[in-house]
């Protein structure tokens, strides 16, 4: 059998399997699964409320647990050198606080070794993992996190203020900061003592690098650019801080969406219910009880362990596969992708969120990443639902409308330099990539992105139909360029990395009608067949994130085969060997079930956060494909 019938054959199967998993409702809803980060979170933030959750507990513990290597550490990825410091003291300390493993487990004696071969608890790196240390009488308030709360008070008009953080950087510095500002603590009777893991030596507060002489100077610039803008604010200095206290507590609960949570996220939910316990508010007030609530329908339940999503991916999955599937040739008339497309457009936000104080005048219209998600869109979320919806807008005019106010609220997200950011425009204001905080340049600020640009570009150019003629089709083309890497590939924020900015590149550029001869397209070319595994596949490691660096995995994934294949197709007009190659593993590979199979292709803070997207491995695929097929038709 040829490759164009084996793609065709799998492209069948996979509609038929993807048609069958649909909810009524029209969405497809998969496990985003993350590390066990914020499984160690959500236990130690219900044995603090003394709260009597015991079988999610249990099944929390049983995850975590059996995500233990056999050094005893834990790891963020599979392929990650001996283990993660701050993952494995999230997973020892919650494994204690739940009361199902004690110190005396043979496992735990295995883990408390590894703590203290990295110097202990004064080592580790993640920022959430010393606040919730800090929080609960382990460690230290981090000095990094010593930033004056009246830092909510400077207007956006001064050279820095906190609206120049990322939006999803703001929700979770409030409640830390909160919390540090009154170097807040709780214990209980099962709270865990962890002062044999201390270690020797001074507190670190480390950046990537490890240093720390540069990390105190660019802390010192940072506190003084704040410290010169609060010095025009009028005011006696207790009343700013009564101010400021108040400022935070208020930003927390207006953006406190309709399931209790804060701005959709579980970390940042589990953060505010220990700055609302700083504040005052009692165990069991309204407020702490729905975000608790918020929380459980985060839980994803499986083989008898459960994990706590960080944020449903429940309109990006819909979205993406609604669109991969009117790709593969499943009729927009379809019940299932009209199931879809009414679902999706029930989800159009229609509030002015924080994403409207740097547009000039702002309509809503985006979509955003969760379905409790109302006010914090985000521009890949909302090309996609466009991409989905697009048929319908050119006959319905309930969905033109919603097509048009979408569309004008991704182009009205695009920076001055010409790319996108994720969620909002203007935000990059490089001073706060200087905080002393693990991975702070990935978590302050939004700026444009090859992976958001190219996206971008990708649905004007086929859904859209627009091309370098319009200026700011020509602008985001032009930053691409000029932020192209030297040996041809892109960086990738929000996947795994360089090889889904690439894909995200080239394929953006193709469909707005850069040619294959164009020497950028060419080098990125150039790159991809060089980095194909001998099987075939491509795959590529987490590592990169953390390094700044193409880092093999020495396997294939799936989505990254996925990614590699669909912009090398998106640029040649007939099958080569090559990709024939890729094909074939890549239909191999979704008969498999194996670590390369689970292994994290998506990306969101740099050697701390990466996710497994249960629907990548029939998003990306499918689209690949699809394409393939649809553009080589049996030659």
């Amino acid at each position: 059998m040829s490759v164009w019938h084996e793609a065709d054959e799998e492209i069948r199967r996979l509609r038929n399997e993807l048609e069958g998993l649909q909810h009524g409702d029209g969405s497809w809803r998969f496990c985003f699964e993350n590390g066990i980060l914020t499984d160690a979170y959500m236990i130690i933030v219900l044995r603090t409320l003394e709260l009597p959750y015991e079988a999610l507990i249990r099944r929390l513990h049983d995850r975590i647990a059996s995500e233990q290597q056999d050094n005893g550490a834990w790891k963020v990825y599979a392929d990650e050198e001996e283990g993660n410091l701050s993952t494995t003291v999230d997973a020892y300390y919650a494994l204690l606080y739940s009361g199902y493993s004690t110190k005396s487990d043979e496992s735990m004696r295995k883990a408390a070794r590894f703590i203290r071969s990295k110097g202990g608890l004064k080592q580790v790196r993640g920022v959430l993992t010393k606040v919730f240390l800090a929080a609960t009488g382990q460690y230290p308030w981090p000095s990094s996190l010593i930033i004056p709360l009246e830092v909510l008070l400077l207007p956006p008009s001064f050279p820095i203020s906190f609206y120049d953080f990322s939006g999803f950087g703001r929700v979770h510095l409030v409640p830390m900061l909160l919390m540090a500002d009154r170097r807040f603590t709780i214990r209980t009777d099962a709270t865990p003592d962890l002062s044999d893991l201390s270690g020797s030596g001074p507190v670190h507060d480390r950046t990537e690098d490890g240093t720390n002489s540069s990390s105190r100077i660019s802390h010192q610039r940072l506190l003084d650019e704040i410290q010169s803008g609060l010095q025009q604010l009028a005011g006696l200095p207790g009343l700013l801080h009564e101010r400021a206290s108040a400022e935070a507590e208020r930003y927390m609960l207006q953006r406190i969406e309709q399931d209790g949570t804060l701005y959709s996220y579980a970390t940042s939910t589990l953060l505010m219910i220990m700055a609302l316990i700083a504040l005052g508010y009692e165990k069991r007030h309204p407020v702490i009880t729905a975000a608790v609530q918020g929380l459980m329908t985060m839980v994803w339940s499986f083989d008898g362990r459960s994990h706590l999503q960080n944020s449903p991916s429940t309109i990006w999955d819909t979205a993406l596969l609604s669109d991969a599937l009117q790709r593969a040739g499943t009729s927009p008339d379809s019940p299932t992708i009209r199931r879809a497309n009414a679902f999706l457009l029930t989800k159009q936000q229609h509030k002015l969120g924080d994403w409207s104080l740097r547009v000039a005048h702002p309509v809503p219209g985006g979509w955003g990443f969760s379905e409790s998600n109302t006010i914090n869109p985000d521009v890949d979320d909302s090309t996609a639902a466009l991409r989905s919806i697009r048929q319908h807008a050119l006959r319905d005019p309930a969905y033109r409308d919603a097509w048009n106010r979408g569309l004008q609220w991704v182009l009205s997200m695009q920076n001055k330099d010409g790319g996108w950011p994720a969620f909002e425009r203007g935000s990059n204001n490089e001073l706060l990539a200087l905080l002393p905080i693990d991975g702070a340049r990935a978590a302050a600020i939004d700026p444009s992105t090859a992976d958001l640009t190219g996206r971008t570009l990708e649905f004007l150019g086929t859904a859209a139909g627009l091309g370098r003629g319009h200026a700011f089709v020509r602008r985001g083309v032009d930053w691409l360029i000029d932020n192209q890497e030297e040996d041809g590939s892109w960086y990738g924020r929000w996947g795994v990395c360089y090889l889904y900015g690439t894909w995200a590149a080239l394929t953006g550029m193709t469909a707005v009608g850069i040619p294959h001869e164009h020497p950028s397209v060419h080098r990125a070319i150039a790159w991809l067949f060089s980095i194909q595994n001998a099987d075939g596949g491509w795959g590529e490691s987490c590592a990169s994130d953390r390094l700044s660096r193409y880092m093999p995995l020495h396997a294939s994934t799936p989505s990254q085969t996925a990614w590699a294949l669909d912009a090398l197709i998106a640029v040649h007009d007939k099958p080569l060997p090559s990709v024939d190659k890729g094909i074939r593993q890549l239909i191999a590979q979704l008969h498999k079930h194996d670590w390369t199979t689970r292994y994290p292709t998506g990306a969101g803070l740099p050697g701390i956060f990466y996710s497994n997207y249960h629907s990548y491995r029939y998003i990306w695929p499918l689209l690949a494909l699809s394409h393939y097929v649809g553009k080589y038709a049996a030659q």
